[in-house]
């Protein structure tokens, strides 16, 4: 069987200069790195804002298996076969962290005959992006504590600094550290931490500003601890914002690759969904529904988080609105929430697919009836998926109301899911009924009330006495009309990982809350989630090679 890496590796890709072309941006506007990658300028987009704008397509999946179930390739797919029917489509993707590229999932540049390409320039390290992210957020975290040691006017607390420093690799432990060891040279002792890149509040701000001048006073706007009286202390008292911007400058301009099949695409920012809000740069999908007649778009794990926080945070924030979604399905996911063991998944088992279908139904009942969204649902088949399987899924969809498609965009690339495209078509076509999941005005703990019971199923929310107290905290001081940016597991509705299928009744418990007021959210830790996961027994990392000439294997 040919690997992913191998796949990217034989295409024959173009000149980016000629993607861009046929996008009408202009060679000069091009920072290329290399001959099949390139950063498009700023300065050129904000031009475009005249322009009209095309259709924007949210692909969101069922709750996951440990795998994935190829929602990025879904998206990827889709992109090829708009092109193939006609369309002009243009794919807007998040960069892959390290972490999960070294670690359980491996690469994220989609898969089979449906990725982005180059393959492993995207995967690592790119075009430095995720560096200037993770090097900006350092930047504060060294400039907090050298205030503090060169005397503290500010008179932070450092019992009460909630900054922490980051790194783009799975580390646990480093999730808890003592830094300023070492004597008075080195600084004030004490207890600090490290998160994930991706979990970042910088990686937010990164994502969700608008322009240079926004990201900037997001920056500034960053909350990184209080005072003894807990006046907070933000960046912009410290004067590290402009520095900061400075760095991330040049980052900010999206980045444009191509597909296997030579589709545009934007990949730009890349937030976790379990841990942050899951959604590409908004400057590159802004951009690209200037430049294209569709624009695809993925938001991160199952629509209970990804294309929630895509609804309540992005679109909250931006402005923009998807005139459809595609929730991706598979047959070994809809088995796993039907009870089968991860080893006995490749097995027919159509009953069990029948059992767990519960979890596509209830994220299909979302995005219809609490987002508004016209949806289709698109059975992304897998080699060991018999025809049997594959029917019942399509039955259970059409027994609920709703359309269903199978693809096959991993084998046969964009050939695969023209099926697809046409009923995206013909959705983006249908009237809008977009609705957030919940008002402004209502508090912080009522959306998260909100969230819980009307996409989670949950019967309530709880949070210790102290948590409670954040939460009213942040209420007074003003942030009750930010939206809520959940953090728990993506493999369950609930915050119990092993609790498979649809769970309704049960309680969603905040255990921790960060406010993001850069960002513009608050976050709501709720169960185990761990914002600087740790590598699993037998990381990716191990299979990972690269030969005497320079070619890499084992990545993904």
């Amino acid at each position: 069987m040919t690997s992913n890496i191998e796949i990217a590796q034989a295409a024959t890709l173009r000149p980016i200069a000629e993607i861009a072309g046929e996008l009408g941006i202009p060679g000069d506007v091009l920072v290329p790195y290399g001959h099949d990658k390139a950063k498009v300028s700023l300065g050129h987009l904000a031009g475009l804002a005249d322009h009209p704008r095309g259709k924007l397509v949210l692909v969101t999946a069922v709750s996951p298996t440990p795998a994935g179930e190829g929602k990025t390739t879904t998206t990827v797919g889709l992109g090829d076969a708009l092109r193939r029917i006609g369309e002009h489509p243009m794919i807007c993707l998040r960069e892959p962290a390290l972490g999960p590229v070294f670690g359980m999932k491996g690469g994220a540049a989609g898969g089979g005959y449906a990725q982005v390409v180059p393959m492993a320039d995207i995967n690592l390290h790119f075009t430095g992006d995720f560096a200037a992210i993770g090097t900006a957020t350092n930047l504060l975290a060294a400039m907090i504590d050298n205030h503090i040691q060169q005397g503290n006017a500010l008179g932070i607390d450092v019992r009460r600094i909630t900054w922490r420093r980051v790194l783009d690799v799975n580390d646990r432990a480093l999730r808890e550290v003592v830094t300023g060891l070492g004597g008075p040279g080195n600084g004030t002792p004490r207890e600090a931490g490290f998160d994930i890149v991706v979990a970042s509040e910088v990686m937010a701000i990164f994502c969700l500003a608008t322009d240079l001048a926004d990201l900037r006073h997001r920056l500034g706007e960053i909350v990184v601890g209080a005072t003894r009286d807990r006046h907070p202390i933000r960046a912009r008292d410290l004067g590290a914002h402009g520095a900061m911007a400075a760095l991330l400058r040049d980052a900010l301009a999206p980045n444009l690759v191509q597909t296997l099949e030579h589709t545009p695409a934007f990949v730009h920012g890349g937030p976790f969904a379990n841990i942050a809000h899951g959604c590409n740069s908004f400057i590159a999908t802004d951009a690209a529904l200037h430049l294209a007649d569709y624009v695809i778009t993925e938001a991160g794990f199952g629509a209970d988080l990804g294309a929630e926080k895509f609804v309540d945070i992005l679109c909250r924030e931006s402005g923009l609105r998807p005139d459809a979604a595609v929730l991706v399905a598979t047959v070994r996911a809809m088995k796993y929430h039907g009870g089968v063991a991860v080893a006995d998944l490749p097995a027919e088992d159509v009953a069990a697919a029948e059992r767990g279908c519960v979890n596509l139904r209830r994220h299909l009942q979302t995005l219809h009836e609490t987002w508004g969204l016209p949806t289709v649902v698109a059975v992304n088949r897998r080699a060991e998926d018999t025809d049997a399987e594959v029917a019942a899924l399509l039955d259970v969809v059409t027994a609920a109301g709703g359309t269903a498609v199978a693809a096959t965009h991993f084998t046969d690339g964009g050939a695969g899911a023209e099926d697809l495209a046409r009923h995206v078509v013909r959705l983006c076509a249908e009237p809008s009924r977009f609705a957030f999941t919940y008002p402004d005005d209502d508090t912080l703990w009522e959306k998260m009330r909100t969230v819980a019971q009307r996409v989670y199923g949950a019967a309530d929310i709880s949070a210790g006495a102290a948590v409670r107290r954040q939460i009213q905290r942040l209420q007074d001081e003003g942030y009750g009309a930010f939206p809520v940016c959940v953090a728990k597991t993506q493999y369950s509705f609930s915050t119990d990982a092993a609790l498979r299928g649809a769970p309704s009744g049960h309680i969603v418990d905040v255990r921790e809350v960060r406010l993001a007021a850069g960002a513009g959210f608050v976050v709501m830790v709720c169960g185990d989630i761990m914002t600087m996961p740790g590598l699993p027994a037998h990381p990716a990392a191990e299979s990972i090679d690269v030969t005497a000439d320079g070619r890499i294997s084992g990545l993904f």
